[in-house]
C-alpha cells in the first residue's frame, strides 16, 4: 500500500542521495521502498483494469515483470498481436 510516509521517506532519501549521499544502510532502505512503492502501483494498476473489466490472460496473475496480455471479459479472445482486434486472422 502507498502510503504518505513511504512516499515521505522515499523523496527524503532521494534528497538526501543528491545532497550528502547515501551509506549502505541507507541506500538498501531506498531500493526496499521503491520496492514497495512499485509493488503498490502494480496492484492498483491490476485493480483498475480488473474493475474496468479485464482480466489476465492466465488464470493466476502473473508479476508484472515482463508483458501481460489483458482481455476484456465482454469481447472474448483477442488477437495475440496486440492490436485489439478479435481473434480471426493468422500472422
Amino acid at each position: 500500500m502507498i502510503t504518505r510516509e513511504l512516499v515521505d521517506r522515499i523523496n527524503f532519501l532521494a534528497r538526501k542521495q543528491r545532497t550528502e549521499g547515501l551509506n549502505e544502510a541507507e541506500k538498501e532502505e531506498q531500493r526496499q521502498l521503491r520496492e514497495r512503492y512499485l509493488a503498490g502501483i502494480r496492484a492498483q494498476v491490476i485493480q483498475s483494469l480488473e474493475a474496468a473489466g479485464f482480466k489476465p490472460r492466465t488464470a493466476s496473475h502473473r508479476p508484472l515483470t515482463g508483458e501481460v496480455r489483458w482481455i476484456s471479459r465482454k469481447g472474448g479472445r483477442r488477437c495475440s498481436c496486440g492490436a485489439g482486434h478479435p481473434k480471426h486472422h493468422d500472422h
